[in-house]
């Protein structure tokens, strides 16, 4: 099992988008993802359990994967969380 912390750098949180993206790139890996903020942990494959943990910014979020290249996953998510997304960018 791997596992990481981190704050959601995203001004405008782990809203639809964001939460879409974080939903594709997991989906991509065989092994299982959770996604935990407080005392709420959701399976990182689904929009809506994504969604509903409401992860604005400066949340602290803890990703986990168990499985076939659940490092390579873990890392993949990091990288998504740490984006500054510009939302301007976004919708062009």
């Amino acid at each position: 099992m791997v596992e990481k912390t981190i704050h959601i750098q995203n001004s405008m949180g782990l809203h639809a988008r964001p939460a879409a993206r974080f939903v594709k790139i997991a989906s991509k890996y065989p092994c299982h993802i959770e996604i935990t903020k407080d005392d709420l942990t959701v399976d990182g494959k689904s929009i809506l359990g994504v969604m509903s943990l409401a992860a604005e910014k400066g949340s602290v979020v803890t990703i986990r994967a168990d499985g076939d290249k659940e490092q390579e996953a873990v890392e993949s998510l990091i990288i998504l969380l740490n984006e500054i997304y510009d939302e301007e960018e976004i919708q062009k």
